[in-house]
């Protein structure tokens, strides 16, 4: 959907209120996801509209009220009254969105549970989310406390996760850090893209083993942009293996080999320190041990 702003100096968030059949709320998230452009530039819920400005709305957005339960199976790894640590099988996508109304992760926590955070209508549990071919840990919230304070950690960077990935191409350096802002590409609205207005996005990576032409990698992020490992390692010439949108070369249905294997965070209730780590998937796992006979 796109508008052309006729009025001055009204917020963009109650403006579209008054345009659309969006709640202010929707209207917040769509903005902080980046599914609402300005002049094709990303903005912030205070932004004041201005007479010719051209709004665009990407309405793959979930709406709150069609949200269904599926039968998922899911692979828990930690649960009590306040949150679940899932383990996320790569091809599972974490919420509805463009495409995928049924068959996500939240259809299935949906199924699972009625006890689920709900300060996200659009995205009940969902605190922080993996691409659909990421795999690996990450946190669901079932109390609004819960949810609320582990976003904070999340902002606060108090909570660690750290990924392995292979990539293509072989890293000369042991260690690097990528620090540089990502946008939303204007020309692919389902891309991101390194640019100086982007926002500012900061990956840390360690080699841990090379091989003849790929690359077996650690990552640890100070920001959690919307693809942000992936953008980064395309950025700097190594893309992730097997990734069908920004790496060039061909891939299997299984998607980018990257996975999140490790996690470590304060129960937001209780205090206790909870850390948590999961295996490879077989696909990610084979192809390594793969490359080991190579090497041999």
């Amino acid at each position: 959907m796109k508008l052309k702003v006729l009025e001055e100096n009204e917020r963009i968030d109650k403006y579209l209120k008054e345009k659309t059949e969006y709640s202010r709320e929707l209207i917040t998230k769509m903005i902080n996801d980046g599914y609402i452009l300005v002049n094709n530039k990303e903005i912030k819920p205070s932004y004041k509209v201005k007479i010719n400005d051209e709004i665009t709305l990407n309405e793959d957005y979930i709406k709150p009220n069609t949200l269904v339960a599926s039968d998922i199976k899911l692979d828990i790894v930690y649960e009590d009254d306040d949150l679940m640590v899932i383990n996320k099988p790569s091809g599972l996508v974490v919420h509805p969105g463009a495409g995928n109304h049924d068959n996500t992760l939240v259809n299935g926590l949906l199924n699972y549970t009625q006890n689920l955070s709900h300060n996200d209508e659009a995205r009940p549990g969902i605190v922080h989310r993996l691409d659909k071919d990421t795999s690996g840990l990450m946190i669901v919230a079932k109390s609004n406390q819960a949810h609320v304070l582990l976003a904070e950690g999340f902002k606060n960077k108090s909570i660690i996760r750290e990924y392995v990935a292979l990539v293509d191409g072989v890293i000369p350096v042991n260690k690097a850090f990528i620090d540089a802002p990502i946008a939303r590409d204007k020309n692919d609205f389902m891309k991101m893209r390194v640019t100086k207005d982007g926002k500012e996005a900061r990956t840390h990576l360690t080699v841990l083993k090379r091989y003849a032409k790929y690359t077996l990698i650690r990552l640890k992020l100070e920001t959690g942009r919307t693809h942000q490992i992936r953008v980064h390692l395309a950025y700097i010439g190594y893309p992730l293996y097997n990734d069908p949108v920004y790496n060039k070369k061909a891939s299997t249905p299984f998607g980018q080999f990257l996975h999140s294997e490790y996690l470590k965070f304060t129960h937001p209730i209780t205090g206790k320190v909870l850390e948590f780590t999961s295996p490879l998937p077989e696909e990610f796992q084979s192809f390594l041990d793969i490359l080991d006979k190579e090497e041999i």
